[in-house]
């Protein structure tokens, strides 16, 4: 992620921790908050009991150990009865509670333009409160726009793509599309004109819904799409019209344009079936062009059925704050949830999320202090910046700031890992009013719940994100193949580096990968690769049917299963556990093999990495690794050491600032209990970050492994020279 993002998320808890020494004050609040929960605890300590989440269960297919979720006898299939097709499960919730709160937008107040130090202009935007529509109003809006789809010659055989940053216009559109059967073709907004061109040729299709900025980037490419005869944009700033005469014979049209002729010319509903596709999802992909994934209306009502038992008391009273990618199976997944149990939806970004974010103008409250969640979703590189932020800050101020701050932390640390387990519900109170409220009000104040998906989360920053929102975290484990549907974490689940239990719609496999060493007999917890079956996996990928029987498989009862590629062990509680991935694993010279993914999870926790790859080459005995240092920690760090240098860049390069990042992997890598060989021999530091628009990583910010060693081929062969 860009420095411009990353600073959404550093900034504001280096803001906001940092309250003056005063402000902890009274030092008999302390006392109070220290010595009570010790006395109380004398009293009151006991054990947590296990909980049974996953059990065993008898299933088709390749033999395995295979495990679902212990709440069921049957998979869950639907939300609630006729909820059969996303199309159904939009419209029957709508109608269910037309009055209530659905979407929120904030309005543009106004825009300035401020200069930094070195030149680089930035947007900065001041912004209003949240402007809702009700469920009602966004069902007859969604009707209007299928209505003028229709005028605008769709049917069943066509396909729409929408290419688009989230917002509330994504999801009319896409609910607009399915009221008349229409399958809709998800693109990320960062992906490059290669893969678009692919993916619109691929797919055929005949309209693109898309912001007014990216109307510049389809002009660009206007006479490598063969079957574009739409382009439906979204109005911003009305800087969008300059561009409709370069869209070559296409016609051009604004949403409320579409909705306007929708109105005027209604179009009974043609609703789809439940093993229809609704969504052709191509992913950012980490290897070659992006793969179409065929997602039919059933996969995803039922992920949605599913992750509505999981999440207590979901329901009309919370709000979610949406800012992911909705092209991303994560967030489109989450905004169903929230659909099928009627929550509030209001949409943000990553550049405006808090007060002190890089878009935001000073003094504009962040989307967060405006919307005041009590949900959200977010990925581990988001969450894992957060906690340095917060750390930094600590650290900062030092004094009795920093050792409050400590002695809180390992208090309610003690408390969820059972140690002060009857002085827990006072202590969370005296320690939130003292310290952790601070935090919290970043994003809101008012987080119950978090859900955490797109790669793995250390253990670590799940714990610190935990204790330090007071909210649990449910970290979900899922695959566009499985539309996020596998396993998810359950909220009184207090255990770290999980992803939980099968989801109440799936099953999960363990299958032996002997190659590996890794067998579903292994005692004491059977591993192996993990397989997904039930009602969330989804039909194949689309005009690739060799890929599709690669990695999907229908067995003798009819289930469909997915082959993920990773491997998983099962814990005797029946949770999953992500260890390592096939495709990850290299041959070393000697024969030891080593496991890049693991690699890269255990050294991402040093505090100079903001990216790390790990590289092998199997006709040498060690790995290397490129590296993206976190700036300000670097920064930090030369200024202590008396390191000098002109651009960031030289500071890179400096001999001594390589020896001092890979002495810090190799003690990071030797606590994770790393062997030798797995931690990099040698190491090159990068001053740019990789970004989804750099075709780096995914939109996930997933590193893409393969253009990484096409870009930085140079530098590896160097190292192993």
């Amino acid at each position: 992620m860009a420095d411009s993002e990353g600073s959404t998320f550093e900034s504001p808890m280096l803001e906001k921790v940092g309250v003056s020494d005063g402000t902890y004050g009274i030092v008999g609040a302390a006392v109070v908050a220290i010595l009570i929960p010790i006395l109380l605890s004398v009293v009151l300590v006991g054990k947590k009991k296990g909980k049974l989440r996953g059990v065993p269960v008898e299933v088709g297919g390749e033999a395995g150990y295979a495990v679902r979720n212990a709440r069921i006898s049957e998979l869950v299939e639907v939300p609630w009865k006729g909820a059969t097709t996303m199309a159904a499960l939009f419209e029957l919730s709508c109608k269910a509670r037309p009055r209530d709160r659905f979407l929120g937008t904030r309005k543009i107040i106004n825009k300035e333009f401020v200069t930094a130090s070195d030149g680089r202009k930035f947007e900065k935007v001041h912004l209003g409160d949240y402007e809702w529509q009700t469920y009602g109003e966004v069902l007859d809006r969604a009707s209007h726009f299928a209505s003028g789809l229709v005028k605008l010659g769709h049917d069943v055989d066509t396909r729409a793509a929408i290419f688009s940053d989230t917002r509330a216009e994504w999801l009319i559109a896409f609910q607009g599309c399915f009221r008349q059967d229409v399958t809709v073709v998800t693109i990320y907004a960062s992906l490059g004109e290669d893969a678009l061109v692919h993916s619109l040729n691929e797919t055929q299709v005949t309209t693109v819904i898309c912001d007014s900025k990216l109307l510049k980037k389809l002009s660009a490419i206007t006479s490598s799409l063969k079957t574009i005869k739409n382009v439906i944009y979204f109005e911003d700033d009305g800087s969008e019209t300059d561009l409709a005469g370069s869209l070559g014979n296409w016609t051009v049209s604004s949403f409320s344009d579409v909705e306007k002729l929708g109105r005027s010319n209604p179009v009974d509903p043609s609703l789809p079936s439940k093993n229809g596709t609704a969504v052709i999802m191509y992913t950012s992909g980490s290897t070659g062009l992006p793969k179409g994934v065929m997602i039919t209306h059933g996969n995803i009502v039922a992920t949605a059925a599913a992750v509505q038992t999981v999440i207590p008391k979901l329901g009309r009273d919370d709000v979610y704050l949406a800012y992911l990618p909705l092209a991303h199976v994560f967030e489109l997944a989450a905004e169903s949830v929230m659909l099928a149990a009627g929550c509030a939806i209001g949409y943000g970004s990553t550049l405006t999320i808090t007060d002190t974010s890089s878009k935001i103008k000073k003094g504009t409250k962040g989307d967060a202090s405006a919307l005041k969640p009590t949900l959200m979703a977010a990925v581990p590189a988001i969450l894992d910046r957060v906690r340095e932020g917060v750390v930094k800050k600590v650290e900062e101020k030092g004094g009795i700031a920093k050792n409050l701050f400590n002695i809180g932390y390992k208090r309610r640390l003690a408390a969820v890992e059972g140690s002060w387990f009857g002085a827990w519900g006072l202590e969370k109170i005296l320690w939130d009013v003292i310290v952790f409220k601070k935090v919290r009000a970043v994003l809101g104040g008012d987080i119950r719940f978090m859900l955490c998906g797109g790669a793995p989360l250390s253990a670590d920053s799940q714990r610190f994100i935990n204790i330090c929102m007071g909210a649990p975290i449910g970290q979900g484990y899922g695959l566009t193949e499985t539309f996020a549907g596998a396993a998810f974490s359950e909220w009184d689940d207090t255990t770290v580096g999980r992803v939980g239990p099968p989801l109440p719609c799936s099953y999960i496999k363990l299958v032996s990968w002997e190659e590996g060493g890794y067998n579903s007999s292994d005692k004491p917890m059977p591993r192996g690769e993990v397989v997904v079956g039930g009602f969330s996996v989804t039909a194949g990928y689309f005009n690739n049917p060799e890929k599709t029987d690669e990695v999907y498989k229908v067995d003798e009862r009819g289930m469909r299963w997915f082959y993920s590629g990773d491997i998983g062990q099962f814990h005797p509680d029946g949770c999953l556990e992500i260890i390592d991935r096939k495709k990850d694993i290299v041959k070393l010279q000697h024969g030891e093999y080593i496991s890049l993914g693991k690699v890269e999870a255990a050294l991402s926790s040093a505090n100079y990495v903001d990216s790390i790859m790990v590289h092998a080459d199997p006709f040498h005995s060690y790995c290397v690794a490129l590296v993206v240092p976190s700036h300000k920690v670097l920064e930090n760090w030369a200024q202590e050491a008396g390191v000098k240098y002109e651009i960031f860049s030289e500071l890179c390069d400096n001999a001594k600032t390589v020896s001092e990042v890979q002495q810090t992997l190799s003690k990071v890598g030797k606590a994770a209990k790393l062997d030798k060989f797995e931690i990099p021999a040698k190491i090159k530091l990068l001053s740019e970050p990789w970004t989804p628009e750099s075709g780096l990583v995914t939109a996930a910010l997933k590193i893409k492994r393969e253009q990484l060693k096409a870009k930085f081929k140079d530098d590896l062969q160097k190292m192993y020279g």
